[in-house]
Formats: C-alpha cells, structure tokens, sequence
C-alpha cells in the first residue's frame, strides 16, 4: 500500500508539474492479477484496484492499518469498471457486471475477487473510508428489480445536467449516499458525458467539508482530461490518462475538460455527505 501524505494550498501553489503529479496523481492502478492501493492522510481515504484475470485476489489489511483485517474499523464501495465479475464477502458470492458496484459494511473480514473471464476482466475500483458503524453489505445495479441484499439505483440519482453549446451535456448516476445505500460518510457514483461534450464541474466549486478522488476512463490511448485542481485564485492542471486517478483536497476546486468524451467515478469522504452541499466559484473568479 502506498502512502500519501497531506498538502498545504500556501505550498501547492509553489509545485511543479512534477510534484503535483507525484503528490495528486495515481498513475498504474489496473494491474493484473494485483490489488493496487494508495492510503492519503486527506480524510484518511484509501483508493486502490483489484484486477483479477488469473487468480483470485484476496484485501488483506497489510501492516499500514495496524487491524487484523481490511473492514475492521472501515467501509468500502466498489464499482467494476471492466468485464464480468464477482466479489466473495465471508462466503457469500455476489456477480457484479460492468458498471455494477457494492457497498461493503464495517466488520466484513474475508473479501476476495475473481472474473469471469480472464480474457475480458473485471477492473474493481476501490474508494474506503473509516467507519464508525456497521451498514449492510449491498450490491448496486442500475436496473433491475430490488431483492435481499440488492439495490437498484433510483431515477432520481440519475441525473442529466449540462448542454451540448455548454460543452457539458452528462449524466450523473449516484451508487452510494443516503437514502439509497445508506454509509457512514462514503458518497460515490459515476459520471459519464455525452458525445461532443468535455467539460466536468463547471462551473466549479469547492466543499471544506469533504476532500473527492475522481477516476478518469473511457479514453483512447491518446486522449487525455486536463484536471483542474488548486484555490480558485491558484489554479493548477495535471494530465490525466485512461484509468488515473486524482486526488482532490477540500481547498481545491476538482474539474477537467478532455479531448474528448470519457466518464469518471467521484468518490467523496469528509464531514457530511450532502451532495449539494458546495462552495460554487463564479466563473470570473478564477484564475
């Protein structure tokens, strides 16, 4: 597990691209056979992969949580982002397709995750934050019928905002807040824009009250997303590739425009977890 530690806007505005990208960018997460993971002191939030493709992969807690396992004192949600797949929790198996996530409760000690087929393997996106109290275990599906143990994403957490003249047609489809899969402050869900549009969070906005990592996908080799990160009178931008993810403070403002249409996930953690509750930034204040 690699370690992030925590930065002061009064220093980032001195970085380099350099040590912008080694502090905020998470490069080489979708790596076969491998759990990659990276624990940040913002929030104390861990994001990470699990790519299994030929051999199953076990979350061990490893020596940088100090627990006897993963989910001792945390939470998890997970969203596959390739093919087929499934995820084991204390002998339970639960099949989640692409686009499909879950969201796993404080207390769950044997997970585990295996495709389908290895030819076409499933890519598991991790987000975990520390926990106070034990949620239910759910899966979560955009479509389908409610049963035991499984959530279907509402209509109203489907949500299309933007415009093509605006360059920011997209829908917004929310997996994990309250209401819906209930956690103790893990938000998560997906974006994905339409085609002919670039544009995420713009207008931008900030929230002191929680810190967001956004996994950036569905581009082409060679296309990237310029991400926009820093105080709005400070910005700073870092090119971000197919399957990278950013690391976004609660002081910076998180948006990013690409050369072409792509999707991310946003995962969020903090104080509370009100989606709408942002700090929006006028359009002629930044700089």
């Amino acid at each position: 597990m690699e370690l992030r530690t925590a930065s002061s806007p009064k220093d980032v505005k001195y970085y380099t691209t350099e040590r912008l990208r080694e502090e905020f960018l998470i490069q080489g997460l979708f790596a076969a056979d491998e759990i990659k993971l990276v624990y940040s002191h913002i929030d104390r939030i861990i994001t990470g992969t699990a790519t299994p493709v030929g051999k199953k992969l076990v979350l061990t807690a490893g020596d940088e949580l100090r627990a006897e396992y993963f989910l001792l004192r945390r939470e998890l949600g997970v969203i596959n982002i390739g093919g087929a797949g499934s995820i084991t929790i204390d002998g339970k198996v639960y099949e989640v397709a692409p686009r499909e996530g879950m969201y796993i409760g404080m207390g769950a000690r044997d997970i585990s995750f295996e495709s389908a087929d290895g030819s076409n393997p499933a890519k598991f996106y991790l987000n975990s934050a520390p926990a106070h109290t034990a949620y239910p275990t759910v899966l979560i599906k955009r479509e389908g019928t409610p049963e035991d143990g499984v959530v279907i994403i509402k209509e109203e957490n489907k949500v299309e905002l933007g415009s093509l003249e605006e360059s920011n047609h997209r829908v917004i489809c929310k997996y994990i807040l309250p209401g819906q899969v209930e956690s103790c402050q893990l938000v998560m869900g997906m974006t994905s824009l339409k085609p002919g549009s670039v544009w995420n969070t713009m207008p931008c906005h900030t929230h002191d009250r929680r810190m967001e990592v956004y996994l950036y996908f569905d581009l082409p080799e060679d296309a990237f997303v310029m991400h926009y990160m820093g105080e709005p009178t400070e910005t700073r931008h870092i090119v971000v590739r197919n399957e990278e993810a950013v690391i976004s403070p609660s002081w910076s403002i998180h948006s990013g425009s690409g050369s072409r249409a792509y999707t991310f996930i946003w995962g969020m953690v903090g104080e509370n977890q009100a989606f709408d509750d942002m700090d929006g930034v006028k359009m002629t204040e930044l700089m």
